[in-house]
């Protein structure tokens, strides 16, 4: 877990609402996890407001709570929606898999 290693995490109430769902509908066992989880990230409630990119409408409040955050990284598996700014980042924003970030924290030493 990142917050182990000193790691700050946010998120925002609409990636938890979307956590939530699809949690519920493929891990229902894990939703306690998840609320027990919550109150140790930050929450991000303010977004920007001019996207350049092209992605989905439902991943947009995703990208801009991260930046409104000033979060440095991105984590998700959604690579097919995320892949644009996954290429280069995006306002400060490296958007990673869980994976990449993983590998690029051992590179680091952190990990």
């Amino acid at each position: 877990m990142l917050l182990a290693y000193g790691i700050e995490c946010l998120t925002s109430a609409y990636a938890v609402e979307e956590a939530r769902r699809n949690l519920a509908r493929h891990f229902p066992s894990q939703v306690g996890a998840l609320e027990a989880f919550l109150p140790k990230i930050g929450l991000v409630d303010r977004l920007v407001a001019k996207l350049e990119i092209t992605m989905k409408s439902k991943d947009i409040p995703i990208l801009f709570a991260a930046v409104a955050g000033r979060a440095t990284h991105l984590l998700t598996n959604d690579v097919a929606d995320f892949s644009e700014v996954m290429k280069r980042p995006y306002k400060g924003l490296k958007v990673l898999t869980p994976k990449m970030m993983a590998q690029e924290l051992k590179k680091q030493g952190i990990l």
